[in-house]
């Protein structure tokens, strides 16, 4: 195996009502922030939860939530500049993926004075990143720990994941409470999307110890999360069991690797702004069933791991008894379950499939695959 190197940011804080303690937390880096945030959360009210939190210790911020786009250069350009031109401390992002995205790179690339499209395009920044807090609303983060973030180029509509300073992320507050604005069909694609990542980071070449462990825990308690405990011992509430599934599989991720399902879905989201959970979602299971015939024994001790089958079921059949469970998921949720369902065409995914082969992701996937391999996996899921 290659050699283990441990490297954590941010801190970690995560707990029910959290978010109270905002303001205290983020004096520590400064006085002046930039908030960058999900606009759709000014409807839910935590916006205003979170202003008044930093309000309350007289955290002066001003407000960015022009990212109905999503995570793309364009949009992250805009916010780069209002943060520089108002002379900030540091970033506090809050949301979804896509904010937290953004927010990263506006403090990783705030003290630069090259063009943002010299990085997009490859270069590393040179300068220190000012301080970022994020604090996830969903409990899938599988980004922020680690010097990557992906962004979709507005030039190309292309998937780009952009190297970025190792202590970018001071702190990434977790309050399983804002999670509970999620619908139904929100939770259900998420989780499986999770899944996914848990399983992607298990089978990865790149796979170590410690992202083993924290992929078995994470899915053990994603397990109780979404089907409960089969004794009265686990009385966690479901929301907490799912942030701490995110928190431990997205550490994992950082340790490991995403895999197929997870850069299908994000450049497919980046050229047709389609949905990455459920892309993800509808790719999962054919990954699963790919690695049948070379990682059956992993996909045993995970079937084990999640309780989908009996102790006494081994081999070959606990493994497919994995993907005919994720299958029964997709469909009591009443999700799609071909990439025709949701509109694309061969032609589309073929643009996809290119994106993907340009990233080195390829290099740590469970086997090796080259583009017409990939092509011929997609083809299975269309």
């Amino acid at each position: 195996m290659s050699d283990f190197i441990f490297r954590i940011s941010p801190n970690v804080v995560l707990g029910s009502y959290t978010l109270s303690r905002l303001g205290q937390q983020v004096k520590e880096w400064g006085t002046r922030f930039m908030l960058i945030i999900d606009p759709v959360l000014n409807e839910m009210k935590i916006q205003e939860n979170v202003v008044q939190s930093l309000n309350d210790r007289k955290i002066d911020i001003f407000i960015f939530n022009e990212i109905t786009e999503g995570a793309n250069t364009k949009t992250i350009q805009r916010a780069l500049s209002l943060a520089k031109e108002g002379h900030v401390h540091g970033i506090i992002a809050v949301g979804g993926t896509k904010a937290l995205n953004v927010g990263r790179l506006v403090a990783a690339f705030y003290n630069e004075i090259h063009d943002f499209y010299t990085f997009v395009d490859g270069a590393f920044p040179t300068t220190a990143p000012i301080p970022c807090i994020c604090v996830p609303t969903t409990y899938k983060m599988p980004y922020i720990f680690t010097n990557e973030v992906p962004v979709t180029d507005s030039r190309f509509k292309q998937l780009k994941i952009m190297k970025v300073q190792h202590n970018l992320c001071k702190l990434a507050l977790i309050d399983p409470n804002l999670t509970l604005s999620l619908t139904e069909n929100q939770k259900s694609s998420l989780a499986i999307d999770l899944m996914n990542e848990g399983v992607e980071a298990y089978l990865s070449q790149k796979a170590n110890f410690f992202s083993d462990m924290f992929v078995e825990k994470g899915l053990e308690l994603l397990a109780y999360a979404l089907d409960g405990s089969p004794t009265l011992e686990i009385t966690t509430p479901e929301e907490v069991l799912l942030s701490q599934a995110g928190t431990m599989i997205s550490l994992a991720s950082a340790s490991s690797s995403l895999g197929l399902s997870s850069m299908l879905s994000m450049t497919i989201n980046s050229r047709y702004n389609l949905n990455k959970a459920l892309i993800s979602s509808i790719i999962f299971p054919y990954a699963v069933e790919d690695a049948l015939t070379f990682k059956s024994a992993r996909l045993e001790k995970l079937a084990h791991i999640m309780r989908i089958v009996p102790e006494d079921v081994k081999g070959q059949d606990a493994s497919k008894a994995l993907v005919d469970n994720i299958r029964q998921r997709i469909a009591k949720a009443n999700l799609p379950a071909r990439l025709k369902d949701v509109k694309l065409t061969i032609e589309q995914l073929s643009l996809a499939v290119d994106d993907v082969s340009q990233n080195d992701i390829v290099n740590k996937l469970p086997r090796s695959m080259s583009t017409d391999d990939i092509f011929d996996f997609i083809k299975q899921a269309y």
